[in-house]
C-alpha cells in the first residue's frame, strides 16, 4: 500500500479553469476531487492560456506555466517534450499525459525513470483540421501512449475496444462526468443577445471543422422556425479559414455567435435553450453533451459512436452530415417543450450515470496501483 500523499503531474493539456476544450474540462473537474482525496496534483499548463488574474494555485491544484510555441501543430508535442524534463528533475510519483498527441513523449519519460499513465480522450488524428504529416504524429503517439505507459485510461468503451483491437493491450475505463449545475434566475445574458427563452438552438464548442457547425447552421435554415435562433458559442484557438467561414455562413442567417462565455453567463444560456445540438463527427465522450443534459435540456446528437455511447434514447439522434434529417428533428424538438418533471428526471440521470465524484475514486485507485 502507497501510505503517503501521491504526487501526480498532469501535462497534455492547455489549463484550466475557464479554457475551452474537453481535455480541459476534464481536468478542471477532476484535479481538484482528487485533491479532496489526498493527492498532491501538479498541473503543468501552456503559459499562453494561463490567465494572468490566475494564480499559481487553484482549489489546491498547483500550476506550472512553461512556455510553448504559438502554433497549432507544434505548441503541444514542443510543451509536452518540455514538461517531461520538467517532471524528471522534480520526481513525481504519477505522471498523468492528457491525449494521445502529447503521448509520443511517454518513451522519453519513461527512460527518465518516469511511472506514467495516459488518458485516450479519443482518435485524434480522425479530426478534420489535421494535414497528413499531423495524422501520422497522432498515429504515433497512441501507439507509444498506448503500448509504454504503465497505465492506460479510456473515456469510453469505443476507445477501449479500439485500443485493445489496434494495440493489444487493456485498459481501463473511466468516463467523463458532469457537474450539477445551479440553475441561475437571472437572464442578463439573454437580454444582451436579444433572446427569448426556449427559442433557440444551441451548440456550445470550439470553431474547428470537426464540431460540424456547417451542418448546423444549414439545417436550422432549412428547419424555417421563424422565430427561433440559432447559437453559437465558443472560438477558435487559432484564427482560420473554417472560423471565417462560420462567422460568414451564420451573419447570412442572423445566428448569434457570442464568442466564448463562462460562468453565470454560460448557465443563462444552457439553461434557457429550447434545444442542445451537437452535430460533430469526432467526440471521445462529449462533456458539452453530458452539461446540457445536467441542465435538463431536450438535445441532439450525430449517430458517431462516442454520441450513441451516453446511452440516449434514438430520437436523441440523427445521421451524421444528414442536413435534412437533422432539420425534420430540429422542427420535431421544436414543437415539443419539456415540463419541469421532465427536465428534472433528465438531470438526475445524468448526474447518477457520470458522477465525477466516482470517476476521481477510479482515477486514484489507478494512481496507487501504478505507483505501487
Amino acid at each position: 500500500m502507497v501510505n503517503r500523499q501521491l504526487h501526480v503531474m498532469m501535462l497534455g493539456l492547455r489549463g484550466f479553469p475557464n479554457v475551452q476544450g474537453g481535455v480541459e474540462t476534464h481536468a478542471e473537474n477532476l484535479c481538484p476531487l482528487l485533491v479532496e482525496q489526498g493527492c498532491q496534483i501538479s498541473v503543468i499548463t501552456r503559459s499562453l492560456y494561463h490567465a494572468v488574474e490566475t494564480d499559481l494555485r487553484w482549489r489546491g491544484v498547483d500550476f506550472i506555466p512553461l512556455w510553448h510555441p504559438k502554433s497549432k501543430s507544434m505548441e503541444a508535442i514542443v510543451h509536452t517534450f518540455l514538461g517531461v524534463l520538467y517532471a524528471a528533475i522534480k520526481r513525481p510519483d504519477i505522471l498523468h499525459i492528457q491525449a494521445i498527441g502529447p503521448s509520443i513523449m511517454t518513451p522519453l519519460a519513461r527512460l527518465l525513470g518516469l511511472r506514467v499513465i495516459v488518458t485516450h480522450h479519443g482518435p485524434d488524428y480522425e479530426r478534420q483540421k489535421w494535414g497528413r504529416f499531423a495524422r501520422r504524429i497522432l498515429h504515433l503517439g497512441e501507439r507509444w501512449g498506448m503500448r509504454y505507459a504503465n497505465g492506460r485510461i479510456v473515456i469510453s468503451q469505443v476507445i477501449a475496444d479500439l485500443v485493445l483491437s489496434k494495440h493489444r493491450v487493456s485498459s481501463t475505463l473511466i468516463p467523463n462526468g458532469v457537474v450539477m449545475p445551479q440553475i441561475p434566475n437571472s437572464i442578463n445574458t439573454l437580454t444582451q443577445f436579444k433572446l427569448t427563452s426556449g427559442r433557440y438552438v444551441l451548440l456550445v464548442s470550439r470553431l474547428v471543422p470537426e464540431k460540424r457547425h456547417l451542418d448546423l447552421i444549414a439545417a436550422f435554415k432549412l428547419a424555417n422556425l421563424p422565430d427561433w435562433k440559432l447559437v453559437l458559442i465558443g472560438g477558435a484557438d487559432h484564427p482560420d479559414t473554417y472560423q471565417r467561414e462560420v462567422i460568414a455562413k451564420a451573419a447570412e442567417i442572423g445566428a448569434i455567435m457570442t464568442g466564448v462565455q463562462q460562468g453565470t453567463a454560460l448557465w443563462e444560456l444552457f439553461t434557457h435553450a429550447g434545444l442542445f445540438v451537437l452535430p460533430s463527427s469526432h467526440e471521445g465522450l462529449p462533456i458539452v453533451l453530458l452539461e446540457a443534459l445536467s441542465f435538463g435540456l431536450p438535445v441532439l446528437a450525430s449517430d458517431i459512436p462516442a454520441n450513441l455511447e451516453v446511452g440516449l434514447a434514438d430520437k436523441h439522434y440523427f445521421p451524421l452530415g444528414n442536413i435534412e434529417r437533422l432539420a425534420d428533428k430540429i422542427r420535431q424538438w421544436s414543437t415539443q417543450p419539456l415540463n419541469k418533471t421532465e427536465r428534472k428526471t433528465i438531470r438526475t440521470w445524468v448526474t447518477e450515470r457520470y458522477n465525477w465524484h466516482d470517476i476521481a475514486k477510479k482515477t486514484q485507485a489507478l494512481y496507487i496501483k501504478t505507483a505501487l
